[in-house]
């Protein structure tokens, strides 16, 4: 068909056409994510046949902030799956899940053994991350208070109400407490970070057990209600004489001081990396991978940690979305995990991550 047109014409579109493969030969590949397993495949997207997969996800905002760095860390060396999370609190991820409406959902309190059975595709359980719950209040000037282990319950239960109480000052003489009513700030939405702080307080205090209780949501005796680790955090700062309870991560990249907690064993410690993994040893995963710590043992432990479960079903109905979900989730439990101290959590021990991956190999079989 050349032969109809001019010679130099002919010329253009040769020429043309050979720039348009030499500038496709040296388009770069896509990279990799390099992984801690040498005989995982080197590109987790490779395993998708290079189908683009759109993964939907929602729950605990507790861990939001690594899972939003996570997906947007895994799209960049791999650009065919894109995945987003909504932090709607672990009440609400769990309803989703249950539901079908998402692909996978995330809890701090992982899902009770009622709540899988609602679930006819099966659930598995992910320790994903943990970190530490802290206490954190607004008094300027006020920095390193400290709160016993019968004190800080019973400003929950709204027993002790102004921050210059004699029991608090007892155990801050250091500290020139401030005359001011205490503003108790809590979560209004189902959520696992209430759940992991109640059964806490549960634990250590017989007037919170046989009151509020535990539960992703209870019936709160004082204070004022705040949406997500997000609401909570901001409540606090524009509160003077508040406090209320976040993730450590919330709290340290908002610069919000919080309380040094007494442990079991009599000691004051605060919420860091250090004190949260001194506190997670001494927890012993069971089948399921859930397992807490709602009172740790141990001089270093801070007293009120927890991990967070992704929940992803045993079974999908879209084998690529399968495969996408099993590769995510192995790549957050190696690579991902080295985002963890930075955004304030703990990574997991080896020995969790070691006895997770079997599981999670499963998904896409």
């Amino acid at each position: 068909m050349f032969s109809r047109i001019d010679p130099t014409r002919r010329a253009f579109l040769l020429s043309l056409v050979a720039l348009s493969f030499g500038i496709a030969s040296c388009q770069p590949q896509t990279p990799t994510a390099p992984s801690a397993d040498t005989n995982a495949p080197s590109s987790p997207a490779a395993n998708t046949g290079g189908e683009s997969v759109t993964l939907n996800g929602a729950g605990a905002s507790f861990p939001a902030p690594l899972y939003q760095r996570w997906f947007s860390e895994y799209n960049k060396v791999n650009p065919n799956t894109k995945i987003s999370y909504q932090s709607v609190g672990s009440g609400a991820g769990v309803k989703q899940f249950t539901a079908g409406t998402i692909d996978f959902g995330a809890s701090d309190t992982g899902m009770t053994k009622e709540e899988i059975a609602k679930v006819s595709r099966g659930v598995l359980l992910v320790p994903a991350t943990a970190g530490s719950i802290v206490l954190a209040y607004n008094l300027p000037g006020v920095e390193g208070i400290r709160l016993s282990r019968d004190v800080y319950p019973d400003i929950l239960l709204g027993k002790i109400t102004n921050w210059n109480d004699p029991r608090i000052a007892k155990i801050n003489p250091d500290l020139k407490l401030p005359d001011q009513p205490i503003t108790v700030i809590y979560r209004s939405d189902g959520s696992g970070t209430t759940a992991a702080l109640t059964k806490h307080l549960s634990t250590i205090s017989p007037a919170w057990k046989s009151g509020p209780g535990e539960g992703k949501s209870v019936s709160w005796p004082v204070g004022t209600g705040a949406k997500g680790n997000e609401g909570i955090t901001a409540q606090i700062q524009q509160t003077q004489g508040a406090i209320g309870y976040t993730e450590y991560g919330y709290a340290t990249q908002n610069k919000i001081p919080f309380a040094i907690l007494e442990n079991k064993a009599g000691q004051y410690v605060a919420a860091t990396p250090e004190s949260a993994s001194a506190a997670l040893a001494s927890v012993t995963l069971p089948e399921d991978f859930l397992g807490f710590a709602p009172d740790p043992e141990g001089a270093e432990s801070y007293p009120i940690v927890s991990y967070s479960w992704i929940l992803a079903y045993k079974n999908y109905d879209d084998q690529a979305k399968a495969q996408a979900v099993e590769n995510v989730l192995k790549w957050g439990l190696t690579e991902g995990q080295r985002f963890s101290s930075e955004l304030g959590y703990v990574p997991l021990p080896e020995s969790v991550v070691s006895k997770v991956q079997p599981a999670v190999d499963a998904l896409s079989q």
